[in-house]
């Protein structure tokens, strides 16, 4: 897995203040995307040790309420199985963390993936220029949604994150 960004204090992916990190990798591609730079897999840097202590870090900090995994798309199948080892680790280290994820997928094809049992909230869907809203809190545009895993994986069905 490869990474742009850590993003420090963030109040505008998720609840709370937050800790971001900024995947490499998206086959979106979605037309006027604000992270373009992103979409190459192999772009950004390696994710390493260094990496992940720069996030415990953060979330070490009581007053940082968690995680937001962003991008590209955390969930680009070459990420899967790297990513879930690290979001597995942060439960165990901060149970009380919420982590958020951030994909171009729609629940439906990804609500069964073995990560899901440690993710909070996910907010799907592609982002679509013409429904663009920027009233909108956590997601660029009125077809995503704000999803609550735990709830919905329990009624399956997607339920919405209260706002």
């Amino acid at each position: 897995m490869r990474y742009h960004n850590i993003t420090k204090d963030d109040m505008l992916n998720g609840d709370g203040l937050r800790v971001v990190l900024w995947t490499a990798g998206c086959e979106h591609h979605c037309p006027n995307c604000q992270n373009p730079i992103t979409w190459d897999p192999d772009g950004g840097l390696p994710f390493d040790e260094a990496a992940k202590q720069e996030i415990y870090d953060e979330l070490e900090k009581p007053y940082i309420s968690g995680i937001t995994f962003s991008g590209g798309d955390p969930l680009l199948p070459r990420n899967r199985a790297e990513l879930t080892e690290f979001i597995k680790e942060i439960k165990r280290k901060f149970p009380d963390k919420t982590i958020w994820v951030y994909t171009g997928y729609d629940w439906s094809a990804v609500k069964d993936l073995p990560l899901m049992d440690y993710i909070d909230v996910l907010v799907d869907g592609l982002f679509i220029d013409e429904l663009k809203d920027v009233n909108l809190p956590w997601r660029g545009s009125s077809n995503q949604k704000v999803i609550d895993v735990k709830e919905s994986r329990t009624l399956g069905k997607p339920v919405l994150h209260c706002e």
